[in-house]
């Protein structure tokens, strides 16, 4: 059975929401529920998520939330055609290399870095960062129900956890993206898994 170490609303909730959408039976394991130091045998960063299936360790969300749809038996929570598939992955790069990253950087700087290492004054040009892609994001989502249009794809996990993320950051977010988030968190996989890691 495939096995899903997380922590929380973190990057590991993608993963959760991913497998839940994807109908795979999986066990969630809290990452603060094992042994001290084995959980870097599994993921040597000491990062959540990692997903176990079998022989296969993978240990980046986005990678997870596409194995997720692959091993589904639904249709549609990945695009199998060229086209639909480069757009697809065009919009989860998007998300992974230019929205999220202010975000990860505020966190950083505000808890993840030794004291030493941490800069506040980064602060200003994360927002700034974050307020240009937030932007750019809006030729993506305006005007549709989901990131690639009418149909719900696991584009949409990547999407509305990071606005999730970038709203309990307390930034400034268009109120066109914190409607879209509210309706995917109605998802009855995203209700799910919530309830799983709370």
């Amino acid at each position: 059975m495939i096995k899903l170490y997380g922590r929380g609303q973190s990057r590991s909730f993608r993963g959760v929401w991913a497998l839940n959408e994807a109908g795979l039976e999986f066990e969630y394991v809290p990452v603060s529920s094992l042994e001290p130091g084995s959980y870097v045998q599994m993921n040597s960063q000491a990062k959540v998520p990692t997903l176990v299936d079998g022989d296969l360790t993978l240990t980046e969300s986005a990678a997870i939330v596409n194995y997720a749809a692959m091993k589904s038996v639904k249709e549609g929570l990945m695009p199998r055609d060229t086209v639909g598939r480069a757009r697809y992955d065009g919009i989860c790069y998007f998300i992974m290399t230019d929205f999220e990253q202010p975000l990860w950087t505020i966190g950083k700087h505000r808890f993840a870095l030794p004291e030493a290492q941490r800069c506040p004054e980064i602060f200003a040009t994360a927002a700034f960062e974050f307020d240009k892609s937030q932007k750019a994001l809006h030729q993506y989502v305006d005007g549709h129900e989901y990131a690639l249009g009418d149909t719900f794809t696991m584009a949409d996990v990547l999407l509305a956890q990071t606005i999730n993320w970038a709203q309990r950051f307390e930034m400034d977010l268009a109120p066109s993206l914190i409607a879209y988030r509210d309706r995917m968190y109605l998802r009855p996989a995203c209700v799910r898994s919530l309830a799983m890691v709370d």
